[in-house]
């Protein structure tokens, strides 16, 4: 007999031998159901424990991993990931063994922790502590199931589930949106040049310096307040970054106005809104870009090429001002305005010691190379062997000056006509050399709209640019967060590997976010390393010839940092109970 709503122990008799069951019981529809119970032995085995009496030494020993994965799938519940998946899709067949959201969140899960293909996955999920605290049934691991529930999910139905978990991260983490940073990237993937069901992939500017492979194009918009993605865009890899530039714009406009509206002045949806600024870099701009932003009520902190600014580059050292010491050290920066497509605009130019020695470093090793070829070419001509006219040597010289600013600073001399006659010498030019350094190095150019922000708040707002591109260098180790290995060759898979993707990225930031206000200054993969050192041991004790051995299961031992990663991501829900 058991009693709804309180624990209680059930006997079931198999042959002559009755076992026991520790069962929880609840209500559902208002009847009482059992919704969990724990296998306690028999009769003989309950009164050795309760006598403290050893009940025999495990015969064997299975370790699963189960601190991360449980810490992951304890913040998709929190995002609402499956139910968001779920409303989009519409009911589960009767033939899935799992729900579309589940095999997406499973996926997810899959890219955080050990990136791999959804053929080796009911390996990797078996060797985890996942299929206890999540309830599935080993044959929902099939690699056709994760087919099925892919094949099910479109371009439509991901940008609303997309909308969903960023509004629920919004929500549910207090994310702040006034600052946005946007930024593109490509991966590089291994489809066949004749596949014809992927136009999504194609040869482009290969971030990757893969040229020999099709691309697949990624925007993401990321907050500044922990780098974590809200919006994204998948595009072909040929086109540039800056034609996406409006697509994502108007995508994240329209996914967050109710959200930017300030909840103190009771604005509607589309009432007054408080536009965030979005930054971005040199390679977005263009003046249609630009008056897009202008259309769409957006403030944006952007950067100009500095060659297109002659007059604001050969601004006098005494003009620039230290911007914040204490947070900018050795920055300074000159507060102006110019015409930038047309209109002006207010810009700042800045210079930073740190940024003018790297520069510096740089250039000593390009000249080195540029010279050590010269030599190498005079010393040919020298032993009057050239087989080349005068024409190609002159030529070749050009290669090899050709790098930036190398022709600034160095002046090349040929001499004679014929090969036997030629002559190489070169020289460095000092005063060159130094209105180089004065004029460019060190420099940088900001653009923005906002012009009641101090010039420390802009530098800030353009240095959130390393939030995004510090998600793309996650997303391509292959190892935690990563893109790659994709398996998927039609542009249907390639968007949900995408989508996959992102929200990977996102949940794995939010986690480093969630150790960060807890004190613990931890990386994405530090983090996840620490989680991964929680296990769970399987004791396996001998039942002679009576069916499965009883298992005992425990974690395993933990350090200072574990405890607390333990306690700040509710690991207690998930861990075996004893």
């Amino acid at each position: 007999m058991y009693y709804p709503d309180m624990p209680s122990i059930v006997g079931k008799k198999r042959g002559k031998q009755t076992y026991y069951y520790l069962v929880e019981s609840a209500r559902v529809d208002g009847q009482p159901r059992i919704v969990s119970q724990q296998y306690l032995g028999s009769a003989a085995e309950v009164m050795a424990r309760l006598s403290a009496a050893p009940a025999g030494s495990p015969e064997r020993t299975q370790h699963k991993k189960f601190g991360d994965l449980a810490a992951v799938w304890g913040m998709l519940e929190r995002l609402k990931v499956v139910e968001a998946l779920d409303e989009v899709c519409g009911p589960r067949r009767r033939d899935a063994a799992a729900s579309v959201g589940t095999y997406v969140a499973l996926a997810t899960m899959n890219r955080i922790v050990a990136p791999c293909s959804k053929l080796a996955f009911a390996d990797w999920w078996a060797s985890t502590a996942g299929p206890r605290f999540t309830k599935l049934p080993p044959t929902a691991t099939d690699h056709r199931r994760f087919w099925d529930a892919i094949d099910a999910l479109d371009s439509a139905r991901l940008a609303a589930a997309e909308r969903a978990i960023s509004t629920a991260m919004v929500s549910e983490f207090g994310l702040d949106l006034s600052g946005l940073a946007l930024d593109m990237t490509n991966f590089a993937t291994f489809i066949d040049g004749a596949n014809e069901r992927a136009p999504l992939a194609q040869r482009g500017h290969a971030k990757q310096k893969r040229h020999d492979l099709r691309l697949v194009g990624l925007a993401l918009v990321v907050t500044r307040d922990g780098a974590i993605p809200v919006s994204s865009h998948t595009y072909p890899g040929s086109r540039p970054d800056v034609t996406q530039f409006a697509d994502v714009v108007d995508e994240l406009t329209s996914r967050y106005r109710s959200l930017f509206t300030s909840p103190s002045d009771g604005a509607a949806a589309d009432g007054p809104w408080e536009a965030p600024t979005v930054v971005f870099d040199a390679g977005q701009n263009s003046a249609a870009n630009f008056a897009h932003l202008r259309g769409g009520g957006l403030h944006y902190v952007g950067s100009l090429p500095p060659a297109d600014f002659p007059r604001l580059l050969g601004l006098p050292v005494g003009r620039f001002h230290p911007v914040d010491p204490e947070r900018f050290p050795g920055l300074s920066a000159h507060d102006a305005r110019a015409a930038v497509f047309g209109s002006e605009r207010r810009v700042i130019v800045t210079h930073s010691l740190t940024l003018h020695a790297a520069q510096c470093r740089g250039f000593e090793q390009t000249l080195a190379k540029a010279t050590r070829a010269l030599a190498e070419l005079a010393a040919t001509l020298a032993r009057g062997r050239a087989r080349r006219g005068r024409a190609a040597v002159l030529a070749e010289v050009t290669r090899i000056t050709s790098a930036r600013w190398v022709t600034r600073v160095l002046r090349a001399h040929l001499s004679g006509a014929t090969p036997a006659e030629m002559r190489l010498t070169w020289r460095i030019d000092p005063a060159a050399r130094r209105d180089l350094e004065d004029e460019i190095f060190g420099k940088r150019l900001l653009v923005t709209d906002q012009d009641e922000w101090s010039v420390a708040e802009v530098v800030a707002g353009y240095r959130s640019q390393n939030d995004v591109e510090s998600g793309f260098r996650q997303l391509k180790d292959p190892h935690v967060v990563g893109f790659s290995p994709m398996f998927h060759w039609t542009d249907g898979k390639i968007r949900v590997h995408v989508f996959t993707c992102v929200l990977a990225l996102a949940v794995a930031h939010l986690m480093r976010r969630e150790a960060h206000h807890a004190g613990l200054e931890l990386s994405v993969r530090e983090l996840l390393s620490a989680l991964a050192g929680i296990e769970e041991t399987v004791l396996l004790y001998p039942t002679g010839n009576k069916g499965r051995p009883r298992a005992q299961r425990i974690l395993t031992d933990t350090d200072a940092t574990q405890k607390r990663l333990y306690d700040l991501f509710h690991l207690s829900a998930y861990a075996p109970r004893r």
